[in-house]
């Protein structure tokens, strides 16, 4: 086979596009692992915890988010397309008046953020919302 401009041009920009591709699963993964770590592999359900955030963030280095569980023992927030998913965890103790919290946080692009709360019974509860980032602030 003949390596001419064109054909390099193409095997480059095909490496390019695997090489970026197959990135995003590793994130997916290791947002899946933190979460693993978290609810010590636990199953977790759907319901019992309210995550609020903006559908769309016009700047990732500084996205709102409010979240809160009744009942909770801790929450934590992980956002599945940074290179690091777990951004935040809360811890309430007894005494607490309420099982809510708000932040804000810094998003690589658009993706998807998960609450996932630790109710008093051991349980595991999760709520996740999808926001669309115009501009990323983890390099991006």
């Amino acid at each position: 086979m003949e390596l001419n401009r064109r054909k390099m041009l193409v095997l480059g920009t095909a490496g390019a596009a695997v090489t970026a591709f197959g990135a995003l699963p590793a994130f997916a993964s290791a947002t899946e692992d933190a979460i693993a770590k978290f609810t010590g592999g636990a199953d977790v359900g759907e319901g019992g915890v309210e995550l609020t955030a903006p559908e769309i963030a016009e700047n990732g280095n500084t996205v709102p988010i409010e979240v809160s569980a009744p009942g909770a023992v801790a929450i934590s927030v992980f956002a599945d397309g940074n290179p690091t998913p777990a951004v935040a965890t809360f811890k309430f103790g007894p005494l607490a008046a309420s099982q809510f919290a708000a932040t804000r946080i810094r998003l690589a692009g658009t993706q998807d953020v998960i609450a996932v709360a630790e109710m008093q019974d051991g349980s595991f509860k999760k709520a996740s919302a999808n926001i669309k980032v115009t501009i990323g602030g983890c390099g991006g």
